[in-house]
């Protein structure tokens, strides 16, 4: 009997083994060949479309702009009332664009990114059609400046009909020209209405301040413009994409993706 159970012993350490020896290899931490772009953006894509948390900031931001429209309807103005929204990861949710590029290892393109927003099937970003519904009963404009290009308006303004978005028409829709700029077009709408609220998802979104800025700079002016974020500005999350991302790069779009992913990886902090 101690024999056997010796033999049976012995089996089971051989088999213990051999199940070792067949199991894959344990997955490695990031390294020098890990890739930040263009892999890392569908991570991001993922937390913005399944992250409750992402759901409650939106809400979070559309009940403060809420409460600051109540209260600048008090004021008295002497021009008709007005909000100016931005499109992308502000009222529209465009995370499966960024889910069918970067799987395939590809970053953005006009070419894609068209074929995308000709399908007019981005959904709402949370709290914002209903934040925009409350805003149009109470008799205020809504103005959307993005910089889509114009060919894009009809699929844009498809899209933003579709869910019932108000003043979603070419009057109310400020597409880009010949800058990325959103400055001009802001002063436009000004011109003839009281703007109460700029809501978006990158800091250009509010004030030429904040244009084509590097790292420091853009935190330099965000601290200068605390008091406003909250009040005026409405700021929408999007780990995705945006001005936060080239200001690494300096914009310079032409570098190489490696050269990229290098300037990126150095703009981390890490531990020792």
């Amino acid at each position: 009997m101690q024999y056997k159970n010796i033999l049976l012993t012995c089996a089971l350490l051989a088999g213990m083994i051999a199940c070792k020896t067949t199991q894959p290899p344990v997955a490695q931490g990031p390294s020098s060949t890990t890739v930040l772009q263009p892999y890392g953006p569908a991570w991001a894509a993922l937390w913005q479309q399944k992250a409750a948390e992402y759901k409650a900031l939106c809400f979070q931001a559309y009940n403060i702009a809420r409460m600051r429209l109540d209260e600048s309807l008090t004021q008295p103005a002497t021009l008709p009332p007005a909000v100016v929204t931005d499109i992308d990861e502000t009222v529209l949710d465009n995370s499966p664009y960024t889910v069918h590029t970067a799987l395939r290892g590809e970053g953005y393109a006009d070419k894609t990114w068209m074929e995308w927003t000709s399908k007019a099937a981005a959904d709402t970003v949370p709290g914002a059609l209903s934040f925009l519904q409350y805003a149009a009963s109470k008799g205020v404009e809504v103005f959307y400046i993005t910089n889509r290009s114009e060919t894009e308006r009809a699929v844009t303004l498809q899209n933003l009909q579709r869910w019932h978005f108000p003043n979603a028409d070419n009057e109310h829709l400020l597409l880009k020209t010949t800058t990325s700029g959103k400055e001009s077009r802001r002063q436009q709408v000004a011109q003839a209405h009281h703007i109460l609220l700029l809501m978006g998802d990158n800091l250009s979104d509010f004030a030429a301040i904040f244009d084509k800025q590097p790292v420091a700079e853009r935190e330099q002016v965000t601290q200068q413009s605390a008091a406003d974020f909250g009040k005026r500005f409405i700021v929408l999350p999007n780990p995705m994409y945006g001005d936060w991302l080239p200001a690494m790069f300096q914009y310079d779009y032409k570098r190489r993706p490696g050269e990229i992913d290098s300037l990126l990886r150095g703009q981390m902090r890490d531990y020792k």
